[in-house]
């Protein structure tokens, strides 16, 4: 089955970057779209940003010129570059992807999550 897994996570000050990245690996035959998500205590999992497989992008307008999303198609691997990080950017962020396997089912995958802390 398809699995996506993440690193980058961490711990940072306020002003800091991180990078995050998500690889997919499996029986695939396409990936149609990557995205991160994140979710904070209390609140809703929200879209950060996506990216499609012909490399177009969507932000939420809290991360709009700050994070940076992209992809190495080669390597079924998307990116998150977060700079100039906020404590509000505190979360849990998941990776996502929409596949279609070799057997041409289409699915939606998620990744296990990885926490960010920007704090003093």
């Amino acid at each position: 089955q398809v699995h996506l897994v993440e690193s980058g996570g961490g711990l940072v000050q306020p002003g800091g970057s991180l990078r995050l990245s998500c690889a997919a690996s499996g029986r695939i035959r396409s990936i149609n779209a990557m995205g991160w998500y994140r979710q904070a205590p209390g609140k809703q999992r929200e879209l950060v940003a996506a990216i499609t497989s012909g490399g177009s992008t969507n932000y939420a307008d809290s991360v709009k010129g700050r994070f940076t999303i992209s992809r190495d198609n080669a390597k079924n691997t998307v990116y998150l570059q977060m700079n100039s990080l906020k404590p509000e950017d505190t979360a849990v962020y998941y990776c996502n992807a929409l596949i279609t396997t070799a057997l041409s089912l289409e699915n939606n995958y998620w990744g296990q999550g990885t926490q960010v802390t920007v704090s003093s």
